[in-house]
């Protein structure tokens, strides 16, 4: 854990500076968890290959790597956002971690921040991770496109870590670690984000559409592909996002 919250003299350091040393104490944790890579790299990575390899509905015609690229790139935040963030803070409230350091001057609002700009560093790593597979693989994205999907991914980035917390700081440590990983895989076969709502069969297509995940991979493939944030996922995000985030700060426990 780190321990640079004071300045020199024994004052406590500037809120940025404990939030910037917190924060590079997340990421470097989430970077060193083999796990964490598993589900944050390997995984995506290999369902990049499935997606471009195997017979996938709805993959099959000239823009079947562009339509990956953006279904997996999804994938990543939620690995990162939710998976990932959801197993750490649920063990960190496990053994204490959390109220210990709600009591620090970082603050229990210092330490949300740090955890959310760890998520935003990892999140930038695998998408330069990502992104050179798919340039490798012959990804060309148009540029004003890709720029057009970062506020999307940013905006998924804050439902799935709202979700994350709201789960950790509600269930005990082994049933977060449970259901984060099956959630994740669900929402990787029916929940949208890597196979288009609208391949989906019948009331699997109008679920989707209403998720989180559904929503997220439907704005991620307009954004790379048309250059456009459909109105309908975004606002789908944003409730959730405000329901989770609401959710998550009513009923967040610090310790178990």
């Amino acid at each position: 854990m780190s321990t640079t919250l004071r300045a020199p003299g024994g004052a406590a350091a500037p809120t940025g500076a404990r939030v910037l040393t917190q924060a590079r104490f997340e990421a470097s944790t989430l970077l060193r968890n083999g796990e964490q890579l598993l589900v944050a790299i390997v995984l995506p990575a290999l369902t990049l290959f499935a997606l471009l390899y195997a017979p996938v509905p709805g993959f099959d015609g000239p823009h079947r790597l562009d339509l990956a690229m953006a279904g997996v790139l999804g994938l990543a935040v939620i690995s990162t956002a939710f998976t990932g963030q959801a197993i750490s803070t649920g063990f960190d409230r496990r053994y204490g971690v959390l109220r210990l350091l709600g009591t620090t001057p970082l603050g229990r609002g210092g330490l949300l921040a740090a955890k959310a700009l760890a998520v935003l560093v990892v999140l930038v790593i695998q998408s330069v991770v990502l992104g050179g597979i798919g340039a490798t693989l012959g990804w060309r994205p148009h540029p004003g496109h890709l720029l057009l999907a970062v506020p999307v991914l940013v905006v998924g980035a804050w439902v799935f870590v709202a979700l994350a917390l709201l789960l950790a700081g509600t269930l005990r440590a082994e049933a977060v670690l449970a259901l984060a990983n099956l959630v994740w895989v669900l929402l990787l076969g029916i929940g949208g984000i890597v196979i288009p709502p609208h391949v989906l069969p019948g009331g699997l297509e109008r679920l989707a559409a209403w998720l989180p995940s559904g929503a997220l991979g439907d704005a991620t493939r307009a954004a790379m592909l048309h250059g456009t944030i459909p109105l309908a996922p975004m606002l789908v995000l944003l409730v959730w996002g405000v329901v989770a985030s609401v959710l998550a700060a009513r009923f967040f426990r610090w310790s178990d």
